[in-house]
Order: C-alpha cells, then structure tokens, then sequence
C-alpha cells in the first residue's frame, strides 16, 4: 500500500497538539480531570488514547463544513459518517484517517482521532437571528479561512452581549459559537484503553470524585451497547469573558468519555445521532 509522507501524520498530529493546547487555555480543568483519569486507570497521562475532538460552524460561506473539511481531507482523512439533529437545527460529519496514512498494522484511534464536524442552518432562524450570524461572518478575512491555524484561532469577530443574547434565545450552540469561535469545544478520553477502570460508571466516579459535574440530559452515561457507544461528558466549565459592552459569564469547553463496543464482531466506531444531539447540550447556558 502506498501511504502518504511522513509529514503529513507530523502535520496532522501538530494539528491536534494546536488543538489540545488552545483547548486547555480556555478549559484548564482538561488537565485535572486527563490526570485524575490516568491515575486511577494506572497509566500516565501521555499514555491516553483521544477518541475524538468536535468543531462547531455555520452553514455560511466561506466556513461551512465543505469549507472546513478540506484542513482534514487534506491531511489524509475521509468521511466516515453524517448525522441529521432536526430539533437544534444541525448537520453534522465525523472523519477518520484512511488507511494510506495508517499504513496496514495500526490501530486508527492510536495514531489519530477521529474528528466530528457540526454545523447549524442559519436559515431555520429568526430574521435577527440570520442578521446577525451574517454580520459576524462578514468580518472573517476568507483567507483566513484556508490555513489550518483557523481551527484553533478563536473568535474572529467582535460580538457584543446583546448580540449574543439575541442568539441564545434561539440556540445554544450558536451563542456558544458566536462566542468562542474556531477551537475544540471538547476532547474524548477513550475509555476502552484504560486498564483499571472497566466502564463509564468507574470514569464518571472519578470525574465527580474530581469536583467535576457531568452531563445528567438523558442520563449520566448515554447510549448502551446495543447501539456500540457508550458516552458522557463534563459540563462545560463556566468563564467570565470581557466583551466591548461588558462582562457576561458563559459556559465554555468540556471533556468527553467513549467507551466502544462490538457490533457484529466489529467495534464500533461511529457516532449514535441521540446521544450526540444530548452531548451537544454539554454547553448549555445552566439557568
């Protein structure tokens, strides 16, 4: 088999350190919980396994999913899956890596995660609504747009509190984007590497043990095995964020855990449309 250069694996792995490092300067409760969880699987926190991140977008030119795909396309992913969440008004794709940047002996999901695309149809919204996501995304320089770097470049507009209230009163998710931007809004602990902690019940145990609330819409843990992926995730840490009209607390990223299961002989490695459309609510405005 022919397998892509060397390079581009370093790139991509660069791509999610960039990730993971911007992740944890807007959500530093990662490195707790990632400590906690290794310890008490009886690894080091080096050692493990990132199931998957999740980015979040508009269904607006020139940031889009086909837009923002190619950063992945191009560093030897493929679409792997896309899941349809009517009530919130999201299209979503998941991506993982073909086998030309594996090589044939590798495990996918030790090499490189998997990566969940979401983007929200802005024309199911409110006149205002649409006003302003367009506004916001007038002011991003299209070239931007292009370099990897924009993953992880954070808001690139400016945004004021009532701007981000007209927004919430309709949607989470785009409040939640119109105010963190390009970043990961979460990484995944793989729980079926971790030695001494069998299920999500052990993991959960360990993230409150931590002072961690989770995720509880629709129960701690969603999914089961007979749909191949059980998960449960943080709430999204809350920060006050300065903005050009004042101070507003929001909540911003959280950490996810997957534990995958067999279907026909074969682990699953997909996503479970319920289950994700709850994790999404993982960054909720708490009222």
């Amino acid at each position: 088999m022919k397998h892509l250069p060397t390079q581009v694996l370093l790139s991509a792995k660069q791509l999610f350190d960039a990730l993971w490092c911007d992740y944890i300067q807007v959500y530093p409760m990662a490195k707790c919980i990632r400590y906690g969880i290794a310890k008490a699987a009886g690894l080091k926190p080096s050692q493990l396994i990132n199931d998957h991140i999740a980015l979040r977008t508009f269904n607006v030119d020139p940031i889009g999913i086909d837009h923002l795909e190619q950063h992945f396309l191009n560093l030897g992913y493929e679409q792997a899956g896309e899941y349809h969440f009517a009530q919130k008004q999201l299209y979503a794709r998941h991506y993982v890596p073909c086998k030309d940047v594996l090589g044939d002996n590798n495990n996918s999901h030790d090499v490189l995660p998997k990566v969940f695309l979401s983007e929200l149809k802005v024309g199911a919204f409110s006149s205002d609504f649409q006003r302003i996501v367009n506004h916001l995304v007038d002011c991003i320089d299209k070239v931007n747009v292009t370099d990897p770097s924009f993953l992880y470049s954070g808001r690139p507009w400016p945004i004021s509190i009532k701007q981000y209230k007209t927004l919430l009163n309709e949607s989470d998710y785009a409040a939640w984007l119109a105010i963190w931007g390009y970043r990961a809004n979460h990484f995944t602990i793989r729980v079926n590497e971790l030695p001494n902690l069998q299920n999500l019940n052990q993991v959960n145990q360990v993230v409150e043990s931590l002072g961690y609330a989770l995720n509880l819409v629709g129960g701690a843990i969603k999914g089961d095995p007979s749909v191949g992926l059980e998960q449960s995730s943080t709430l999204a840490g809350e920060v006050v964020i300065e903005l050009a009209d004042g101070s507003i607390k929001v909540p911003s990223c959280f950490y996810e855990f997957a534990l995958r299961h067999k279907i026909n002989g074969k682990l699953y490695e997909g996503f479970v449309t319920q289950s994700a459309d709850r994790i999404f609510q993982s960054t909720d405005l708490q009222k």
